[in-house]
């Protein structure tokens, strides 16, 4: 049967070739891919990580390790709606997309500004075709892309925000990063920030829309 609502075709048919174009992308030479992505949901809640990290190419989705079981286990208690649900519902996308490597001293190396670049062309068009009511950076990398500036977590994490992101005007809720090297969401006052957060995420109406 038809869709009731050929603009929703439309959008996603323009989802699919964009993401097609993104995983054939070769552009950053230091970069480790396969490129990693979602799946093409057209939702309004967009999702943005730092890059992925050593397995998720392997594995073929973003924040499939320590740190997603961690992000997941967040966001279910928040919503109720476990990790496959909120891969169905919220659209997954990264500063990068594919593994930047190791640094020297022995982290994931962080993306050069100009692979952030690079890979900011994909996020403007995904913008540009999801229109999000609801953008959720996780960690500093993603926050200081999406606010336009560096600013210290406990000033921007359990707050509703909002943000010009690529010509689009939209609500901004920041979560700290979950990798498990970091003890920020685990002390004070990064742990009440969070709990703050993740309320916020939870009664916001595109992620109650969303995850109905």
């Amino acid at each position: 049967m038809p869709s009731a609502d050929p603009r929703s075709d439309a959008a996603r048919k323009r989802l699919r070739v964009l993401q097609a174009t993104l995983a054939a992308c070769r552009a950053c030479p230091e970069m480790i891919g396969p490129v990693v992505h979602g799946p093409p949901v057209l939702s309004k809640v967009l999702l943005i990580g730092q890059a992925p990290g050593p397995h998720e190419g392997e594995l073929g989705r973003p924040f499939a390790w320590t740190a997603g079981k961690t992000l997941f286990r967040w966001l279910e208690s928040a919503t109720g709606a476990d990790e496959a649900k909120v891969r169905e519902r919220i659209y997954f996308a990264a500063v990068a997309r594919c593994f930047p490597g190791k640094a020297k001293s022995g982290g994931d190396r962080v993306p050069a500004p100009d692979e952030i670049e690079r890979c900011g062309a994909y996020l403007r068009e995904e913008v540009g075709i999801l229109a999000p009511s609801l953008i959720l950076p996780v960690g500093a990398l993603a926050i200081g892309v999406v606010l336009g500036e560096k600013q210290p977590l406990a000033e921007v994490v359990g707050r509703k925000l909002r943000a010009r992101y690529h010509d689009h005007d939209t609500d901004v809720v920041a979560l700290p990063h979950p990798s498990g090297a970091s003890t920020w969401h685990r002390t004070e006052p990064g742990r009440t920030l969070l709990d703050k957060a993740l309320r916020l995420v939870a009664r916001h109406d595109a992620v109650r829309e969303a995850l109905a």
